[in-house]
Parts: structure tokens; sequence; C-alpha cells
């Protein structure tokens, strides 16, 4: 069995290497470079990022913040989580919810919190399986 772990990506190396990951959620992201540059700009607003890793590899990875809200209190918001489509069904998507979950213990937070879009019908099944919920409506408009 290879070695898995779940850690946060910190260095702009880590953060290059979930590129490859990320993009398949993301496919509008331009290149590896732009990409880094906006996690860069994001991080100044509390952006972090955690991946499973296997034998060095992004096998899963999350974009997440920590957030309080009069709604909710302090809580974590998962921007984005994905397995790559080769390494899905294998558990590392559990792995990584697992970690946000207590991530958001040792952070103080009271809730989990994300967003999904309507299509991603797997996504929702697996969130349900996790123990989510849907509580609330996202509306969004392009400006």
């Amino acid at each position: 069995m290879s070695p898995v772990e779940v850690r946060e990506m910190l260095s702009d190396e880590e953060v290059a290497a979930t590129f490859g990951v990320m993009r398949q959620l993301r496919p509008h992201l331009g290149s590896a470079e732009d990409y880094l540059r906006r996690v860069r700009r994001m991080r100044k607003e509390g952006y972090r990022l955690a991946a499973v890793l296997e034998d060095g590899e992004v096998r899963s990875v999350a974009g997440f913040r920590v957030q309080e809200s009069l709604i909710s209190g302090r809580h974590l918001y998962v921007d984005d989580l994905v397995t790559a489509d080769d390494a899905r069904s294998r558990g590392y998507g559990r792995m990584l919810f697992l970690w946000l979950a207590e991530e958001a213990r040792r952070e103080g937070c009271r809730e989990l919190h994300l967003d999904s879009g309507v299509q991603r019908g797997r996504a929702h099944r697996f969130y349900f399986r996790e123990g989510m919920e849907i509580r609330h409506y996202h509306f969004a408009m392009e400006l």
C-alpha cells in the first residue's frame, strides 16, 4: 500500500502541484502560473489549500477559508473540492472531507459549508453520505 497523507499545501511548489487536479473542477483556469498568482492573492482573504497525496502525487484537493457570518457564526467554507478523475471511488475525497471537518473544529468553527453546482449529482450524493444537508439556495447573477 502506498503512503497516503492529507496536509495543507503552503509553499508555491505545493500549490502549483495542485493545479492539474484543481483544473478538473475549474477548467476555466488559465496557466499554472496564473493559478499560483490567483491563489497568492486569495490567501490575503484567508484562502487555503489542502490535498490528499499518495506517493507525493496530488489525488484530491480542497480550497477553503474560515469565515464568520451573522447567520452561521464561525464556519469553514469550502470553495473547491475535487478528486482527480483517475482516482475517484478510492476514499480520497472522504479523507479530505474528514480533514476539513477536523480543521474546522481546530479553528473553533461551528459548521462546515460549501456550494455545489446543480449539475454535480455525484458530488451531491457524496455530500449527503457525509452528513451534509441542503439549507439554502445560492443566487448569483453576472454583472
